[in-house]
């Protein structure tokens, strides 16, 4: 079994009949009645004299008790049941005071039973306005209808009223609040559980965007180097009718290695492999000796190894020197190639050049090159600078020192 209580609607002004906690909640309701009941019953035997108006009070009272437990518990929760309980209550604060001018100290039960029952603020008061006006004709059918009594009667009606409705607006002010406090609760939650949702897709989609950048800068590039060998292989069998010499088939296996070494340091999200061994400055100069050997473009190395540098900035920066010696062999047309790599206070700069034909940096397209490169460099503070012509091109990689340096 539920009771029901006040919600205020703001859109519409009413006050909601709707159902709240279990059937312990009419515990509260059925205690005040019966504790209401039976101190004015022991009021009424003591003060009145007339014990036909004893009789009468008291069959009253009880008829109150009884039409609340076969009735108006029923009432409360019921909202079709709610305007006929009102009219009794109305009635009972009438006939009660009617019979002893104290028991129109009832009104401090039936004004909030009507208020429970009412379905807006409108209602509330105008069954509270009629109850007043019940309790006033009571007091002055007890008064023994004296017009001397007139400004009494309307002072405690008047006082009475008053108290009540403001107490009413009071709770409906605070129910309204409370609703409002949990729409807002509501909008809340559905707030944070969007934002949760845009997080997990954000995440997502950047870890996509990570493993796709790793594909590109590690494997995709050692797979594309076997190609080139593969194709370079075929390419001399065809000219010559010689078998592969031992340095290409070292070079495809070198290269098939480090593919599969790449694939498995992915795989297990680890740094890597070519950074196990020495850190970046021998990461680099294993790199560029094995692009030269694979392309026959020699490259110079600057590689200023002597400063520590994280783990995090050598990935960076060996994946940068994997795309951007990739670009070379796939793009240039260069005889020959630089790399150097210096770090300073001021922060680490590695830089890559080429004696190519060049290209125009306004035309790149959105592969993942170097839009890689700047996505990779943007994500820890980093800057790509590309300067290109028909005598080369020159690609200059700066990380700020605060991500430079190893701390």
């Amino acid at each position: 079994m539920h009771t029901r209580v006040m919600s205020f609607e703001p859109q519409t002004g009413e006050v909601r009949v709707a159902p709240v906690g279990a059937s312990r909640t009419f515990v509260w309701w059925d205690a005040a009645v019966l504790v209401i009941s039976a101190l004015y019953a022991v009021i009424v035997s003591r003060a009145e004299p007339n014990p036909a108006v004893v009789t009468g009070a008291l069959v009253a009272i009880a008829a109150f008790v009884l039409t609340w437990f076969v009735f108006g518990r029923r009432a409360l929760r019921t909202p079709r049941l709610a305007i006929p309980y009102a009219i009794v209550l109305i009635v009972f604060a009438g006939v009660l005071t009617a019979f002893n001018p104290n028991l129109a100290s009832f009104q401090a039960i039936i004004y909030p039973m009507l208020w429970n029952m009412a379905r807006s603020v409108r209602d509330g008061i105008i069954t509270n306005s009629a109850g007043a006006l019940s309790v006033g004709a009571g007091l002055w059918l007890s008064y023994g209808s004296d017009a001397l009594a007139l400004p009494e009667i309307a002072f405690i009606v008047a006082l009475s009223l008053g108290f009540s409705i403001a107490m009413g607006l009071w709770i409906s002010h605070m129910f309204r609040l409370a609703d409002e406090r949990e729409a807002l609760l509501v909008e809340l939650q559905s707030a944070q559980d969007s934002l949760a949702a845009l997080n997990r897709d954000a995440g997502i989609t950047s870890e996509r965007e990570r493993l796709a950048r790793e594909i590109h800068d590690t494997i995709a590039q050692d797979l594309t180097g076997l190609v080139m060998l593969t194709q370079q292989a075929r390419r001399t069998l065809a000219d010559s009718n010689l078998p592969l010499t031992e340095e290409t088939l070292l070079m495809l296996e070198e290269n098939a290695r480090l593919a599969l070494s790449e694939t498995r340091a992915l795989v297990a999200a680890t740094s890597p492999a070519a950074l196990d061994d020495g850190g970046i400055g021998p990461a680099l100069e294993r790199l560029a000796g094995r692009f030269t050997r694979e392309t026959g473009i020699p490259v110079e190395t600057a590689v200023d190894a002597t400063a520590a540098l994280s783990r995090a900035t050598e990935v960076v920066l060996l994946r940068c020197t994997q795309e951007g010696l990739a670009n070379v062999r796939k793009h240039s047309g260069a005889a020959s190639a630089a790399l150097s790599l210096s770090v300073t206070p001021h922060g680490t700069v590695l830089t890559i050049e080429d004696s190519g034909t060049g290209f125009d940096p306004g035309s790149v397209g959105q592969g993942f090159g170097l839009t890689g490169m700047h996505d990779r460099l943007a994500l820890v503070g980093g800057e790509l600078a590309i300067e290109s012509s028909p005598a080369g091109t020159r690609l200059v990689v700066s990380l700020p020192a605060s991500d430079g340096a190893a701390s």
